[in-house]
């Protein structure tokens, strides 16, 4: 059945944003309204509280003063008085710090404080959080510092430990609000460099996985009154040390033996608190992809020509090759593994929507069958390989968080002989037997591949010449003395896919597709492949981390027979070839995101539907639910739908 196309609700004036809680007022788009919006969201979408029941800009008396708190949660249908606010919740710009004297934590707490009936509270500028419960005792207020605030219709005390089917997964830039912060907090607190920050972030985020995946009860969490002191942190640490002695046994290849949580008791304590409200299972993979990859990205991206790609083009050439359980997935340059996740969860939600189906809509009976079949599909379909040692590590972590497709992913030198690697990567046994590949290679003449060994086994890697009397280019007996590593990726991915339906997306640089000298290129893409689409990428597309000119060719392996025919008959068959530019793809070249707007400047939003698991009684259940989003000027998506229609009507 296809989903209901959204209807456009709203115009959003240039340099307003549209505010979460009421749906129409506009207010300014500022650095504080950009926190203070995601953190709407939050309550709303991950701590169930009703839009109702929320306030924004409340004003407050204070002795002869009228602020303004900027959320406030009231009791169930009550009256937005200050009398009746419940929880207050101020937001800042990321330039505020906690400690500010004026626009920091104490003003949060002077709110507090002049509320009678407020018992929580909480202070955030994006990367810095700090939870609050209020004590009253003979009169004399004080400010207790708890790990969360409570969920709608959960107590205090309930939010000390959650249970599994009370934690929240989360939504927009939560993920990566947590992220940031936890890995902050370790750097500036444990006196670890960033990348050592990241390497004892990522075993917590394992642990975390893991208990949500084996444990009978929640043990990732520290309860308010475990945040200091010293007895309380070293209860967490235990708790934490013996899940990741577990992760440890499972997962030897990323983790060696005497591995520890490096991180001082009161440290680990902090950053349990900041993660354990979040399924980070149940998260949207998008929002993990995000928040993850920043991280990734900012800690490991290397100087040999690593640069990740954006999530919407994976997703655009997912979409165009179309990925199906039993095919065989390999990206042999897999970076933070972002093509291989879209493709496992393109193939994941097909399986998901088939078992549904089957069992008429009943969750219940329906996710064991869905668990089984994602596990068998993860555990053999999937391949990814890297020549960074960290990035696969980073990456077999992306997986795991993503449903799990880390058995499939090797350290390897993907252009060096097959011989040369790994024994358990031989066995999977490659070279023509893979059905499809998604790849950005890395590219440059600076990180040049002059290993003869390596060139001799290449076409590409010999000298080519242009022979006028045939008019075409011929190989020569002689290795080039170098070559850019993606040229020689495009011979290497051909020889990995299976002849006559293999077939691969790969990003490329432009160079390869027009300039002169490269002709050679494009006569051996011709002699061994069927061009099926050249897609010409925004430059803005890679942007704000490297400007470079790239398309994303799709091409399908020629069978020897068709290859031999073509040779005897001393000419290429002819055939249509889908081209498209992406020349709209979210985002400036500083990285913001960017919105359709109407012929004035005005930003669109249209209301949509979303699918939202919640639990009941502790089984899972879908629901539908409505919300408004600004529309993304983004046309990947329509091009890779427009590839699948053109393909239908070629076939």
């Amino acid at each position: 059945m296809k989903a209901a196309k959204p209807v456009v609700a709203v115009i959003v004036q240039q340099g307003k944003v549209l505010d979460f809680i009421d749906g129409q007022t506009q207010r300014e788009e500022t650095p504080e309204e950009y926190v203070r919006q995601e953190i709407a969201k939050s309550l709303v979408r991950e701590y169930g509280y009703p839009k109702r029941d929320i306030a924004v800009e409340l004003v407050l008396r204070l002795g002869t003063r009228k602020p303004r708190a900027d959320l406030v949660v009231f009791g169930p249908e009550e009256d937005h008085e200050q009398a009746n606010a419940r929880i207050i919740i101020e937001c800042k710009e990321q330039r505020i710090k906690g400690s500010d004297r004026k626009e920091g934590v104490g003003q949060l707490q002077s709110y507090m404080a002049a509320c009678p009936n407020v018992v929580y509270g909480m202070w955030t500028n994006g990367l810095e959080r700090f939870c609050y419960r209020r004590v009253d005792v003979r009169g004399k207020v004080s400010f207790e510092e708890i790990p969360d605030l409570p969920s709608f219709g959960q107590t205090g005390d309930e939010a000390e430990r959650p249970a599994f089917d009370e934690l929240k997964p989360a939504s927009s830039d939560a993920l990566l609000f947590a992220f940031r912060r936890c890995h902050n907090y370790i750097a500036g607190n444990q006196g670890l460099q960033k990348p050592q920050a990241f390497w004892e972030l990522l075993k917590l985020i394992f642990c975390k996985i893991h208990d949500e995946r084996e444990s009978v009860a929640v043990e990732f969490y520290a309860a308010g009154n475990e945040r200091a002191g010293l007895n309380g942190p070293l209860k967490v640490k235990k708790r934490i040390d013996t899940l990741f002695e577990q992760v440890k046994a499972d997962y030897p290849a990323i983790f060696q033996a005497n591995d520890v949580v490096a991180l001082t008791p009161q440290v680990l304590a902090y950053i349990v608190s900041q993660l354990q409200m979040y399924s980070l299972l149940e998260s949207d993979v998008d929002v993990k992809g995000h928040a993850y990859e920043e991280i990734v990205g900012s800690n490991l991206r290397g100087d040999r020509g690593e640069f990740f790609t954006p999530r919407n083009i994976c997703n655009m050439a997912v979409a165009m090759l179309d990925p199906k359980e039993g095919q065989l997935l390999l990206d042999p340059a897999c970076g933070t593994g972002g093509f291989l996740i879209a493709a496992m969860n393109h193939v994941i939600e097909k399986i998901r929507a088939a078992e549904l189906e089957r069992w008429k809509g009943d969750a219940v009976r329906a996710d064991p069958k869905i668990a089984a079949r994602i596990s068998k599909f993860a555990g053999s379909s999937i391949v990814g390989l890297d020549f960074n040692p960290e990035l696969v590590k980073a990456t077999k972590m992306n997986m795991v968080m993503n449903n799990d497709g880390a058995g499939g992913l090797y350290q390897a030198n993907s252009l060096a002989s097959p011989a040369t690697w790994d024994e358990s990567l031989r066995e999977r046994d490659l070279m023509g037997r893979v059905d499809l590949i998604f790849t950005n290679p890395p590219f440059g003449s600076k990180i040049p591949v002059d290993d003869p060994a390596i060139l001799e086994k290449y076409d590409l890697g010999h000298s080519w010449s242009y022979d006028t009397n045939v008019d075409r280019w011929v190989m020569g007996a002689s290795t080039q003395k170098s070559q850019p590593p993606e040229i020689l990726f495009i011979e290497r991915c051909v020889r990995f896919l299976k002849p006559g339906s293999g077939r691969v997306a790969m990003v490329l640089p432009d160079g390869i597709l027009g300039s002169p000298g490269l002709g050679y290129v494009r006569e051996w893409i011709l002699a061994q492949t069927r061009v099926l689409a050249s897609i010409d990428l925004h430059p803005d597309t890679f942007q704000p981390n490297v400007s470079v000119q790239t398309s994303i060719l799709v091409l399908e392996r020629k069978t020897e027979r068709q290859i031999a025919l073509e040779e005897a008959a001393n000419r290429k068959n002819d055939y249509p070839v889908f081209m498209a530019v992406a020349n709209h793809v979210g985002h400036d070249k500083r990285g913001n995101r960017t919105y359709v707007r109407d012929k004035k400047g005005n930003e669109i939003v249209e209301e949509a539907e979303e699918t939202v698991k919640e639990y009941e009684d502790g089984k899972p259940v879908y629901k539908k639910q409505k919300t408004q989003r600004k529309v993304v000027d983004d046309n990947t998506l329509q091009i890779a739908q427009a590839f699948r229609k053109w393909l239908s009507e070629q076939d």
